[in-house]
């Protein structure tokens, strides 16, 4: 894809998405409205002209509740996101926050998996993520190819703030739908 399709995934053009008056420059204001609506609330931690004092409002609301969020640089991989008494930490030192997102966590319901690690089977609480994958071809303004191409399952100890595969903190899994 092009560069434009990769940023859209990037964490930053997420947060700029949820942003007010922004999808609504691509979606009719129901459509951006339904969207927003399935979006954690996303904060920059860079004053913007306007809005001084911003940052220390979040920061603040942050520390009152902080498991409720979770702090993310521009990486992926696993391993790089703080949590608790860490990211209060990093948010108090203030310096060279521009290069993080603050995200609210997302707190899906657990479920019993069994899990084998160094040859020991264990039943363990765990979280999923699902993620969905799509192929898109385009040549000028002619779309040729836009359809779902896949999926991932990542599944994880509930007890692990962490979830990447490579880092050693979740598992690809297979989804069984059920009613």
């Amino acid at each position: 894809p092009n560069i434009a399709c990769h940023l859209a995934g990037t964490k930053k053009i997420q947060q700029d998405l949820a942003c007010p008056g922004v999808l609504e420059r691509f979606l009719t204001p129901e459509e951006s409205e339904q969207m927003r609506g399935c979006f954690a609330g996303l904060w920059s931690l860079t004053e913007s002209e306007g809005e001084s004092g911003e940052v220390d409002r979040v920061i603040a609301r942050v520390l009152e509740d902080p498991e409720a969020y979770v702090l993310k640089p521009q990486r992926e991989g696993g391993g790089n996101n703080l949590y608790g008494d860490e990211m209060c930490a990093r948010l108090q030192n203030k310096e060279g926050l521009e290069a993080y997102i603050l995200m609210q966590r997302i707190l899906p319901p657990q479920q019993v998996s069994l899990m084998v690690r160094e040859g020991v089977c264990a039943r363990v609480p765990t979280l999923s993520e699902l993620g969905i994958y799509s192929t898109y071809l385009r040549k000028g303004k002619n779309i040729l190819i836009n359809k779902p191409s896949g999926h991932l399952l990542r599944t994880k100890s509930s007890s692990s703030n962490e979830g990447g595969v490579a880092a050693g903190f979740a598992v690809l899994d297979s989804p069984i739908v059920t009613e």
